[in-house]
């Protein structure tokens, strides 16, 4: 057997990381968050995917794949498909491994709408409001619950 796999997913708007709304999001660019992941993986002896896209059925595909490439854990920023995509809390319950929920803002300081997510009900744990490093959090929890 391999290196452990971890799929990361950033969902619609995630490439723009970096200039949209840095008040609310940083000035990391979704490279900068990718790189720092795979730095991390490496380091632990991980194999790591990360995949954006402003498309719900290609995150749903990648989820699809990861059911069956050996992923060991899912960590997903849904973006704002959280409030409203039933079709990937679907494929989230397709997959057995873990799955961590990323939001790089607090999303429950924010507007009424984005208090609820879809994808909560799947995730085994939900990091909210810590920035970029909230992907690093999800990764290192990943690591150790994962050995």
């Amino acid at each position: 057997m391999g290196q452990p796999k971890v799929t990361v997913l950033h969902g619609p708007n995630l490439n723009l990381l970096g200039v949209r709304q840095p008040d609310v999001y940083g000035y990391e660019t979704l490279d900068d968050v990718n790189n720092a992941l795979a730095e991390t993986a490496e380091k632990q002896g991980w194999d790591i995917s990360c995949f954006q896209s402003n498309h719900e059925g290609e995150l749903i595909d990648a989820i699809h794949a990861a059911r069956l490439d050996g992923t060991l854990a899912i960590i997903i920023n849904p973006a704002a498909y959280t409030h409203t995509s039933v079709a990937i809390l679907d494929a989230l319950n397709a997959f057995e491994g873990r799955v961590i929920e990323v939001h790089i803002s607090n999303v429950h300081k924010r507007e009424s709408f984005r208090h609820h997510s879809y994808v909560s009900q799947r995730a085994d744990g939900v990091i909210a409001g810590l920035g970029t490093e909230g992907y690093q959090a999800a990764l290192n929890a990943i690591i150790k619950s994962c050995v």
